[in-house]
C-alpha cells in the first residue's frame, strides 16, 4: 500500500472554493498578512476581512509566497455580510472568559464536520475576532458553533496568525484523511445560508414588533436569541421558504 504524501491530504480546488477564513475588526496589518501565508501554507484560498482598523492591510509585508492571495481577499463591512453565502459558520475562542451560548467543539472533532458540510454541497466559514479581545457575543450570535483551541490555563489566548495556522492544520489533515466511505448525503435537505437566515430573522422580528411581543427595551436582546435560535434549528432552504411565507403572511394581517 503506497503511503500518500502530506500535501495529498490537503483540499482540492473545488472545496477551497467553499471555504472561507474571515476576520473580524483586526488591527494589525502584520496579522493579516501572517493569516494569508499560513492560509497558503494549506491550500486554503478565500479571505474575507471584516472591517479592518487599518486602511492598506492588502500590503502587508508578511504574507510571504501569499501575496496574490492578500491582493485578492475580499473586504466586507459587516460579519453579515462576509458569512451569507456560508451554511456552517464556526467561531473561534477560548472558554476561559465567555460563557458559550452555543454548541462548542474541540478543534480536533471539527474536521469531520466541515468535511460532511462539505459532502452535502455547503460553505463554510471560520471566524476569527480581533487581537485584544477576540469574537465578541455579538458576532457570535451569527455562528453555529464555537470552537476552542486548546491552551494552556496560564497563557489561553493565541496570536491571531498562530490561531489560523493551528485551526488550518487540524483542517488540512484531518478533513480529508479519512477513509471511511463518505456518509450518504441524499437525506439531507440543502442547508440554508447564513444570508437566509438573517432574512428570516428580520421578518420574524418585524412580526413581533407588530404583534407587541418584542418591547424596545428588549429588541437588542430578542434580535441576539434569535439568531441563536436558528442556528440551533439549522433549518433547511426549504424550511426558510415555508416559514418565511407564513411569518410573511402573519406580518401583513397585523400591519393592516
Amino acid at each position: 500500500m503506497r503511503l500518500r504524501l502530506y500535501n495529498e491530504w490537503l483540499l482540492t480546488e473545488d472545496q477551497r472554493d467553499r471555504f472561507d477564513v474571515v476576520l473580524v475588526s483586526p488591527r494589525n496589518p502584520l496579522n493579516i498578512g501572517a493569516v494569508a501565508r499560513a492560509m497558503a501554507n494549506f491550500g486554503f484560498a478565500r479571505l474575507k476581512v471584516v472591517a479592518p482598523y487599518a486602511p492598506h492591510w492588502h500590503e502587508a509585508k508578511s504574507a510571504v509566497g501569499a501575496e496574490q492571495l492578500l491582493a485578492t481577499a475580499i473586504e466586507k463591512a459587516t460579519l453579515a455580510e462576509a458569512i451569507g453565502e456560508c451554511t456552517l459558520v464556526v467561531g473561534t475562542g477560548t472558554l476561559t472568559y465567555r460563557k458559550p451560548e452555543q454548541t462548542v467543539v474541540r478543534l480536533p472533532d471539527l474536521a469531520p464536520m466541515v468535511r460532511q458540510e462539505m459532502e452535502h454541497g455547503g460553505r463554510v466559514a471560520l471566524v476569527f475576532g480581533p487581537e485584544k479581545h477576540g469574537l465578541t457575543r455579538q458576532d457570535l450570535s451569527y455562528c453555529h458553533l464555537l470552537v476552542e483551541i486548546p491552551t494552556g490555563a496560564k497563557q489561553p489566548s493565541m496570536n491571531l496568525g498562530q490561531a489560523v495556522a493551528v485551526c488550518l492544520y487540524e483542517l488540512a489533515t484531518r478533513a480529508l484523511a479519512v477513509d471511511e466511505p463518505a456518509a450518504e448525503t441524499a437525506m439531507r435537505a440543502r442547508a440554508a445560508t447564513a444570508g437566509r437566515l438573517e432574512l428570516l430573522a428580520g421578518v420574524v422580528e418585524r412580526a413581533m414588533v407588530a404583534a407587541d411581543y418584542s418591547p424596545a427595551t428588549m429588541r437588542e436582546a430578542n434580535r441576539h436569541d434569535l439568531r441563536l435560535l436558528l442556528r440551533r434549528l439549522a433549518p433547511s432552504e426549504r424550511d426558510v421558504r415555508r416559514i418565511l411565507g407564513l411569518f410573511r403572511r402573519i406580518l401583513w394581517r397585523l400591519e393592516r
